[in-house]
């Protein structure tokens, strides 16, 4: 049987850039498919952070796609042993600006992101159809979000295509743009329908994917469904509901080995579940960095985020006047400014009890991970959640509201689970302020108690997230789009 070739397009991959979970995700999956025997190569946007950090990409083509002159650049990336992971990045002048994948320094949204991604797309099928570099042709398209939705819509003109898979990261991010667009970007007058990528009278890159694509993902099984529905189905819930039969949730990953408190060099000190006093001495040194009181009875509670409405951020921010005397709070991220400036008013009125860092910072997010009693992620809609992933494996027990990939991996601390020893964290329902204090307080509470703390603690450590799994379960996907068996079946 000959080697499965598999494609994954994205906007972003760590570590070659990185604003996201989709970063994370994209950065990890095509190195554990390559661990089960596919031939997994990514592409992705050469941007000046991509090209730095692969610095002996070397051409491979040239080509004019729509006006434009591109560059297929391909280098390798360390993918576990000896293997590498070829990675081709599409240059272009559209992408050789400073900022970050879709915004400029001031944070302020490319106005042509678009037609940018549009040309992505094309040269990326290009790519996958063997059209650019002839030594290689993808049996199966996997494209990730609205930047890459064009890329299975253009794929179905080709008769002779790859299959697709398109994964849905995040619903609520649909790649929108004005009507008078549409034909700008080149695209087949008959996709300017309902059924296609019209939407509302705006042109919807997402609907590439979640048309046209042989299969839909989302990143958990939760998710999956909740997104059929109006509450979270961002008026996408119809066309879910019609392609149901198409649509399956698989689970995120993360890098154990990236994320592995026994080994992490980013830690003061390194710790596994059976030397969590470690632990502690690893908050202690997080409330020495950030200048909180030196309180190791204190819960310290951290919250590595973007500060979108998404995150609950404002449930947070209107708890905090609320919060327990015994409890601190540190918190890491970047996003709107009413939020962030909240956040800093916050942390300025009580130093020694809040610590706010704006930005990203990613040796900092591990030493969050490390050194906080309790990670919380009191989100209104999650599609997966890694942070919460993290927190588990690092024995910081998370706080979480019931939605998406948190509720699907996060067991909550009733006395039913706690006697069956399977609870890892606490669990709320409601998107209020009140609802995440009584998480609050009734973690506070475990904690105080020591010995269901640890429990808890020692639970989320035993539990395996590790990509294998999700990986699995793609390759599985892939080989029944091919009508193809697994290897080694």
């Amino acid at each position: 049987m000959k080697r499965l070739r598999v494609l994954l397009a994205a906007s972003e991959a760590w570590p070659l850039v990185k604003t996201g979970g989709l970063g994370d995700v994209v950065g990890a999956l095509p190195v554990a498919l390559r661990g089960l025997g596919v031939d997994a190569r990514l592409v992705l946007p050469a941007y000046p952070a991509a090209r730095q950090a692969l610095p002996d990409a070397r051409p491979l083509a040239r080509s004019a796609l729509y006006g434009a002159d591109i560059t297929l650049l391909r280098g390798e990336l360390p993918a576990g042993g000896r293997r590498m992971l070829p990675v081709y990045l599409i240059a272009t002048a559209a992408f050789d600006r400073p900022g970050n994948p879709y915004q400029n320094a001031d944070g302020v949204d490319w106005p042509d992101n678009p037609a940018r991604f549009a040309l992505f797309c094309r040269a990326a099928a290009a790519l996958a159809l063997g059209h650019l570099a002839p030594d290689w042709r993808a049996d199966v398209v996997h494209a990730h979000d609205w930047q890459a939705g064009l890329l299975p819509a253009l794929l179905s003109l080709h008769t002779q295509r790859p299959r697709s898979v398109f994964t849905v990261h995040n619903l609520a991010y649909q790649g929108l743009a004005p009507a008078a667009d549409a034909a700008a970007l080149g695209l087949p007058a008959e996709w300017w329908r309902f059924d296609a990528l019209e939407f509302f009278g705006q042109l919807a890159l997402i609907k590439g994917g979640l048309v046209f694509a042989d299969r839909i993902t989302t990143v958990s099984p939760r998710y999956a469904q909740e997104i059929q529905t109006p509450e979270f189905g961002c008026g996408l819930d119809g066309l879910l509901r019609y392609r149901a039969h198409a649509l399956v949730g698989i689970l995120n990953g993360i890098d154990a080995e990236q994320w592995n408190p026994a080994t992490d060099p980013a830690l003061p000190y390194r710790y596994d579940a059976e030397h969590l006093d470690l632990k502690a001495a690893d908050k202690a040194a997080l409330q020495q960095e950030l200048g909180l009181a030196a309180e190791p009875r204190a819960l310290l509670l951290g919250l590595v985020s973007r500060l979108v409405a998404q995150k609950g951020i404002d449930l947070l921010i209107d708890a905090l006047p609320h919060l327990p005397a015994d409890v601190q709070l540190v918190v890491l991220g970047s996003g709107e400014a009413a939020y962030t400036e909240a956040l800093r008013a916050a942390a300025a009125a009580q130093p020694a009890r809040i610590a706010f860092r704006a930005g990203y910072d990613e040796p900092l997010a591990h030493r969050i991970q490390a050194g906080a009693d309790a990670l919380l992620v009191p989100s209104r809609f999650e599609p997966c959640g890694l942070t919460q992933l993290y927190a588990l494996r690092y024995g910081t027990v998370p706080i979480v509201r019931a939605v998406g990939g948190l509720a699907d991996t996060v067991v909550d601390a009733s006395a039913e689970n706690l006697a069956s020893d399977c609870a890892t964290g606490i669990v709320f329902e409601t998107a209020s302020s009140a609802a995440l204090l009584a998480a609050i307080e009734r973690a506070l509470a475990l904690f105080r108690a020591g010995a269901p703390w640890q429990q808890l603690q020692r639970a989320g450590m035993a539990e395996d997230h590790s990509w294998e799994h999700a990986a699995g379960a793609y390759l599985e996907l892939y080989c029944h789009l091919l009508d193809q068996e697994l290897p080694g079946a």
